[in-house]
């Protein structure tokens, strides 16, 4: 890129001064958009057979697995529980694609939209609406229930959409799909799992890779010199969004629905130390971001703990 076009300001850009690293990063994610983007409505099989006997996911992150529960459960259990279990994560990623949008074009509204920044943020949002059509055909093609969150996290996904923005929305916006990502890192390679998951999986992985540098880089720079005050607010506001996204992956249904006792495989999943394990060891990468740009101290330690990300 030349150096001669613009730079962002709080209500626009500014001509005739260097680019910004924003416009520079934007430019480069746009780059990688155009090389490797994929339709999830020719690149997955929609067509393909479901096999009987395939996980809907890696069962170690059931959250049943290493549970007494879990033991007592014939294979042919394990893979109904685990094909709701996707079904439930599936929807809340849908429900979160659909806030995360909603945010994105709220940021740029006001921005210029010759800048690469704004242009990639479209990107970007064309990307979340294939992958939203996506994980809704995904759980349609497993047959499953459409779960998505409890009813009072999905109303309060309406107050987060209208009144967050800034680095607050990034920040629980990265955080949010890291989560996802982590999870699903494992489902693409895992050749023991349907292979709609696997490919549902694998063009999320790679397209959110994009999708979280420039929410990570957005996060670094709206943070840069802020105030304690303003540090206090974003680290409560990132830590009840994750908080109520994890809290939504697994919708209690599922349990019901795979044919099991809900009380009983609600207990053990709670109490499930294995699988509250493998969330603080794949969630180790996105703690240590957060704590080196300030997003972790005060309240926002209990609620990441609830979740055992901490």
């Amino acid at each position: 890129m030349t150096a001669s076009l613009t730079r962002e300001s709080s209500k626009g850009f500014v001509p005739g001064i260097r680019l910004s690293d924003r416009e520079e990063t934007a430019g480069r994610l746009l780059a990688s958009s155009a090389r490797k983007s994929y339709d999830p409505v020719v690149e997955v099989d929609w067509e393909a057979p479901v096999p009987d006997d395939k996980f809907g996911m890696t069962p170690e992150w059931s959250t049943l697995y290493g549970t007494a529960l879990w033991d007592e459960l014939t294979d042919e259990q394990r893979i109904e529980l685990t094909k709701n279990e996707a079904a439930s994560v599936s929807s809340t990623g849908l429900w979160f694609e659909i806030l995360l949008m909603q945010m994105l074009l709220r940021d740029v509204y006001d921005r210029d939209k010759h800048s690469r920044h704004v242009q990639f943020a479209l990107t970007e949002i064309a990307d979340e609406c294939r992958h939203s059509v996506m994980f809704a055909r995904a759980g349609e093609r497993l047959n499953m229930p459409s779960y998505g969150p409890p009813r009072y996290i999905h109303h309060l996904g309406r107050l987060w959409g209208h009144f967050f923005k800034g680095a607050n929305a990034y920040a629980a916006v990265m955080a949010a799909e890291e989560i996802l990502d982590m999870m699903q890192r494992d489902f693409m390679r895992d050749e023991r799992v349907q292979p709609v998951t696997r490919a549902v999986s694998k063009i999320h992985v790679l397209e959110e890779a994009r999708h979280i540098r420039f929410a990570r880089e957005e996060v670094g720079r709206r943070l840069n010199g802020a105030s304690r005050l303003r540090l206090a607010i974003e680290r409560i506001n990132t830590a009840v969004v994750v908080y109520f996204v994890v809290k939504s992956m697994i919708h209690p249904d599922v349990y019901a629905n795979a044919g099991l006792d809900t009380e009983r495989a609600l207990a053990e999943a709670r109490n499930n130390t294995y699988h509250h394990d493998r969330v603080r060891k794949s969630g180790a990468k996105l703690m240590t971001f957060l704590d080196t740009v300030g997003l972790i101290g005060g309240p926002s330690k209990f609620l990441f703990k609830k979740v055992h990300l901490l």
